[in-house]
């Protein structure tokens, strides 16, 4: 999976799945431009890890969700590395609270969509036009995304399967020059899961699956890896799942 010389981009770089993808996205070879929003600390110290095995990469904060910001993450990687992007690993997104649609209000729903899909529609639009032929997208679904997520999850799981469909429509529109592909990831030991899932809840879940344990970042980070790269040239508008077994599709 050689990168070596090729940009890429990862949104929602500063901590768990995202700052994984980064870490092994680099150790391919690739320099590596690391969106945050309040990481700060993860993301540069996955910058100083990655300069300390010799590789390129800077962080930036900035809310996906917002164009200029979006456009000042293209600016400032063009400004390190040169025009071409040849990846761009979408991780941002996020629960936001566990609500009801009986408790949910309108702007709940609103600022789920607009993490998990607008933020999607910004970095696409924005960056896409500077990937050459041969370049990959990976955007992130959620298992939830298939299986309607759990209590008080309605919102982000509907966002995550709009995901899924945006991804089968740019693989189409930006075919045959851009592959997109979506990683769909179960239980995974994240901070999201320890801010919104009870401990019960997660043991249940993990000893439920054939291997009965939680997903670790780095692993979604090497299914990221894989899709980014020549090695799966042929792959293009799927949802692959990682979740131990818990759901198969």
């Amino acid at each position: 999976m050689n990168m070596n010389g090729k940009t890429a981009i990862v949104t929602g770089g500063g901590r768990d799945i995202g700052r994984a993808c980064a870490l092994r996205l680099a150790r391919e070879g690739a320099n590596v431009a690391i969106n945050y929003h309040a990481s700060n600390a993860g993301a540069n110290s996955a910058v100083a890890e990655i300069k300390a095995a010799g590789g390129n990469a800077f962080a930036l904060q900035g809310d996906m969700t917002d164009a200029k910001n979006v456009a000042d993450l293209l600016s400032e990687t063009q400004s390190h590395f040169g025009a071409e992007i040849s990846t761009l690993v979408h991780v941002t997104g996020g629960l936001v609270a566990r609500k009801t649609i009986a408790d949910m209000d309108i702007d709940h729903w609103n600022s789920v969509m607009n993490l998990n899909l607008t933020s999607l529609y910004h970095i696409v639009k924005t960056v896409t036009p500077h990937m050459p032929d041969g370049s990959s997208i990976v955007t992130f679904a959620s298992q939830a995304g298939r299986d309607g997520g759990g209590p008080g999850a309605i919102a982000y799981a509907a966002s995550k399967g709009a995901v899924m469909t945006m991804t089968r429509g740019l693989a189409k529109e930006l075919g045959p020059a851009i592959r997109v592909n979506a990683v769909c990831p179960g239980m995974t030991d994240t901070d999201f899961h320890n801010k919104f899932t009870k401990d019960a809840v997660r043991a249940n879940v993990a000893n439920g699956t054939p291997l009965k344990r939680e997903g670790q970042s780095d692993e979604v980070a090497s299914l990221v890896a894989f899709l980014a790269s020549d090695e799966a040239a042929f792959m293009t508008g799927a949802s692959l799942d990682i979740n131990g077994g818990t759901l198969f599709s």
